[in-house]
């Protein structure tokens, strides 16, 4: 008897450890990397957003981790308070190719209503940098 009830613990054991097991493989599997979360928030941003103007004040090129980064940044208002903000524009080739013409140029900007700090200038499917079509 007491075999049985051993083997039945075993048993048990195994299978709770193949359970966790899975669920740590598709967790990571899952996981999502920063640039696809960032990319996620641009486009939520483009479809939710409300549009107020802009000023485009400086594009810098930065290095994270190794890699280079472009990264416009820019200013604008809402509800009387003035936000300045930057966007890393990296994996947006068509802007990040003319972005050192940008600055001092007047944009559209999409920001979130309840949180007017989270912002774009520009997304895989808008751009409200309109000096980019002359």
């Amino acid at each position: 008897m007491t075999s049985r009830l051993a083997l039945g613990l075993m048993a048990t054991a195994m299978a709770a450890g193949l359970a966790a097991g899975t669920i740590v493989y598709v967790r990571r599997w899952r996981r999502k990397s920063p640039d696809e979360v960032e990319r996620l928030r641009r486009l939520d941003l483009h479809r939710r957003g409300r549009i107020t103007h802009g000023h485009i004040i400086d594009v810098l090129d930065t290095t994270v981790d190794s890699v280079p980064r472009m990264t416009i940044v820019y200013s604008y208002e809402v509800a009387g308070v003035s936000y300045e903000v930057g966007q890393d524009i990296t994996l947006l080739p068509e802007v990040a190719s003319r972005a050192h013409k940008l600055p001092g140029h007047d944009v559209l900007v999409k920001h979130d209503r309840k949180q007017p700090a989270n912002s774009i200038v520009t997304c895989e499917d808008w751009s409200g940098i309109t000096t980019l079509s002359d």
